[in-house]
């Protein structure tokens, strides 16, 4: 039984073999242009750019923050590898705060203690008082779809004078109130990656309401080329991220299903709320006020022991499970990053099991 496994239920093959016949398979293409308005309707935002996947939509969004050396983005140990390195790719530098123990997201508690001992503000920019570096950014994830405290974290940001990214890779369809995750800060990504709720294969997206940065990032992952009937210009340094027209199509196919697969995930997500009710095994479930799109089932183990035995039972009769990711903090290429103490993600760590996950069309009238 696999973790998370993808389902192709639409028009899928229909709209692959469109983009075949039409031989527009590469980044130019009508999917693409269709892909972003889907995502436009689906998280409000008045403005969406597909990528290639969710590291480079993370990697653009950031050099738009002006995010370069000699800079520091604050993110969470709590995340798989492809934030900081986003971060890495920039020249900045990541810094560590805590994460709260619900919702496996970036603390708001942990930053605004963690600016409050090393931070100020000078002419409008924020600065560590140890390292002298700009804080130009920060980059919470909604960890395995669970919404973090995005609203204090919001308001943290905006006092202290820093770029707000939302990583939202894992919460396409994830809410807080009736605004969607990526929508908080002045750009949100999203991840299509094979194991996400909707899948291209690989695919991201920048999400925004600012039209400035929406067009810059368009013109930036098209390599920064200058629009001429046959010239070839550019006038800056550009990136070759722009999303393949047939994973756009593949991509449009999926988000035409997103409604059923959201609900399917939430019955599973309900089976097993009452399934480990009745043990030592805390299911963990979404905040009050927030709409989680459960993509990944998590489980919370009484201790260390209990996790390991849980992992190696389970994975010995075939059934995928898996711990959450080893804390950023801990990889020998971050481990000598600045950082507050981080109990809660030491304790996530060796407690936290993913179980499976995937959408069963079977379980949807």
């Amino acid at each position: 039984m696999p973790l998370h496994a993808p389902v192709f239920a639409g028009n899928e093959k229909k709209y692959v073999l469109d983009t075949i016949e039409s031989t527009f398979v590469s980044s130019v293409g009508a999917y693409v242009d269709k892909a972003e308005n889907m995502i436009k309707q689906i998280t409000g935002a008045k403005y969406a750019v597909a990528t290639v996947n969710g590291t480079s939509a993370l990697h653009i969004a950031l050099i738009l923050a002006e995010t370069s050396e000699n800079c520091e983005v604050i993110t969470q140990p709590v995340s798989f590898v492809a934030t900081c390195n986003a971060i890495r790719y920039t020249g900045a530098t990541p810094v560590f705060v805590d994460v709260d123990a619900d919702t496996m997201g970036m603390s708001p508690e942990s930053l605004a203690a963690f600016l409050k001992e090393n931070a100020f503000v000078e002419n409008g920019q924020c600065f560590n008082v140890k390292t002298k570096k700009r804080i130009a950014a920060c980059v919470p994830m909604h960890s395995f779809g669970f919404p973090c405290r995005i609203v204090e974290i919001k308001k943290i940001c905006a006092d202290y004078h820093i770029e707000l990214i939302e990583d939202s890779a894992e919460s396409l369809g994830s809410k807080v109130g009736d605004v969607h995750t990526g929508m908080f800060g002045r750009m949100g990504v999203l991840s299509f990656n094979g194991n996400k709720i909707v899948t291209s294969g690989g695919g991201g997206m920048i999400i925004t309401d600012d039209e400035v940065l929406a067009k810059r990032a368009k013109h930036i992952t098209t390599t920064a080329k200058v629009p001429h009937s046959w010239e070839y210009k550019h006038d800056e340094i550009g990136y070759n991220y722009r999303m393949p027209n047939i994973n756009a199509a593949l991509i449009c196919a999926q988000l035409e299903q997103l409604a059923v697969f959201l609900q399917g995930k939430r019955l599973l997500a309900n089976e097993y709320e009452q399934f480990f009710s009745a043990s030592e095994i805390d299911f963990v479930v979404e905040r009050e006020n927030t709409v989680a799109n459960y993509w990944l089932n998590t489980i919370v183990l009484p201790s260390k022991a209990d996790r390991d035995n849980f992992l190696e039972y389970s994975n010995a009769n075939n059934v995928m499970t898996r711990p959450i990711w080893q804390l950023m903090t801990q990889l020998e290429m971050y481990r000598e990053n600045q950082r507050t103490d981080i109990p809660n993600a030491r304790y996530l760590q060796d407690h936290v099991v993913n179980i499976p996950s995937s959408f069963r069309p079977w379980t949807v009238a």
